[in-house]
């Protein structure tokens, strides 16, 4: 290919790409300007040509004319530019903020002749940055306490009780359906007791089998079952001088109970394998979204137990009860998704929100926030319409009447079960994440309860 051919070539990708370019000679008087340049700076190519650079207004440009006559710009002297972000002004006065490389040009013989500059127009990127940082700067000034989001009079309630007990020792029941924010508020009691700067540990007890939990909370020594290769502190010692919260409480096994009841009594534990008492300093929160005196009259749950951790009960409302936060809910949560995903969401529709706040939500504020997760992902424009709500939002089955606020806590659970994996399709590691448990709780619950294998539809 001919030189001349390849500085057609040439010709033709600089008018084609989008950053502007600019040759200059070596006073700085423009010689050629790209498509790009005209577009940036909002000047033709008739008005730049034979016109000095320094007419764009660029603070990057450095006026450093020597004493002796020198080189008038620093770019002369120095042989290039790197990644200088600057700004520019444009033809009708607006300052675009821009990315400048320059590089001098010299001829075959070495001779200074002149000099390249491109500019990149980065407004975009400063607009989704300024954005993207009120947004964080916003998150920390919601309505709301410790994370947890409400301003109805029932959460108020909520937010006294956690600042009261915080004060004490005491243990905590956080009592509530799946997904209202029982680990929320466990945090938030430990974040404002006088053990907030001790550790925090969590323990879920459906997640695991009796003689797993009993290893998991009070640790085991070497020998004391197959595998147990070496001593091993538990759960408890861990979180010495801290808290530790036992989520799912109500499917505690029985022999746990009888020895978590001696720890809140006498304040030890004993490793598996082992009768030594350890001391252990630890405030014990609990939380549970079954009728525990239900399961007390039906053996299931210990009475002396139950007393012993029902010292400060804290009853979390559920969404359908407290509708009048759906919208401050759906501010807080789009923030913090559209912060996840790098997208820009400017806000709802109201027939959105009417389906919002129409919805009895089976799955609290868990399944609140999945459900503006898929509306974020699905939507392609600057306000999520109700189309793309997830169907089961807009459309709820007519089969599927809201549930009481109290319910048997087997068939209470059982229905969630079944709203769960409906919503997913039958996908069960999907239900255990919107229920809050692990997949092999849900497992265990689909077998508990006689229903047939998920498949979508209600068992």
């Amino acid at each position: 290919m001919q030189e001349q051919e390849l500085n057609r070539y040439w010709k033709t990708v600089v008018e084609t790409i989008q950053d502007g370019v600019m040759i200059v000679d070596r006073t700085g008087v423009i010689l050629s300007v790209n498509h790009g340049l005209e577009v940036i700076s909002g000047y033709d190519r008739s008005e730049l040509i034979g016109r000095p650079c320094s007419a764009l207004n660029c603070n990057a440009c450095e006026m450093v004319r020597e004493q002796d006559g020198g080189h008038w710009c620093k770019l002369f002297r120095t042989g290039s530019l790197k990644k200088q972000q600057s700004t520019l002004i444009r033809k009708d006065g607006r300052t675009v903020p821009i990315i400048k490389n320059a590089s001098i040009l010299k001829d075959a013989d070495g001779r200074l002749i002149g000099a390249v500059e491109t500019m990149t127009d980065i407004s975009e990127l400063i607009i989704k940055e300024n954005l993207l940082q009120q947004a964080r700067k916003e998150l920390h000034s919601e309505g709301g306490f410790s994370g947890i989001i409400g301003s109805s009079a029932s959460m108020l309630q909520v937010f006294d009780m956690i600042r009261n007990v915080a004060a004490t020792d005491a243990p905590v029941l956080i009592l509530g359906e799946s997904g209202t924010g029982k680990e929320l508020v466990a945090q938030a009691v430990h974040s404002h007791s006088k053990r907030k700067d001790k550790p925090y540990i969590k323990v879920n007890c459906a997640a695991l089998n009796e003689s797993l939990l009993e290893s998991e909370l009070f640790g085991h020594v070497k020998g004391a079952f197959t595998g147990a290769y070496h001593n091993r502190a538990g759960r408890f010692e861990a979180a010495s001088g801290g808290s530790i919260f036992l989520d799912e409480i109500g499917d505690l096994p029985l022999a746990i109970q009888i020895k978590l009841l001696r720890v809140l009594e006498e304040r030890v534990i004993e490793r598996v394998g082992d009768n030594t008492p350890i001391p252990v300093d630890v405030r014990i929160i609990t939380a549970t979204n079954r009728d525990l005196r239900h399961l007390m009259e039906a053996g299931a749950f210990r009475a002396d137990f139950y007393y012993r951790i029902h010292v400060l009960p804290i009853h979390l409302p559920p969404l359908r009860t407290r509708t009048e936060d759906i919208p401050l809910l759906t501010e807080h949560f789009l923030k913090r998704i559209c912060l996840k995903l790098e997208k820009i969401i400017e806000g709802i529709s109201p027939e959105a929100m009417q389906v919002l706040m129409r919805y009895h939500w089976p799955g609290n504020v868990r399944e609140f926030k999945s459900a503006l997760e898929f509306a974020c992902v699905t939507c392609r424009q600057a306000v999520i319409e109700a189309v793309h709500l997830p169907p089961d939002i807009r459309e709820p089955p007519a089969c599927s009447p809201p549930l009481p606020d109290y319910l048997d806590p087997d068939e209470d659970k059982k229905q969630r079960l079944i709203a769960a994996l409906r919503q997913t399709r039958g996908n069960r590691t999907a239900a255990a994440k919107l229920l809050g448990v692990s997949r092999i709780t849900v497992w265990n619950w689909i077998h508990r309860y006689g229903l047939a294998e998920p498949t979508g539809q209600e068992p």
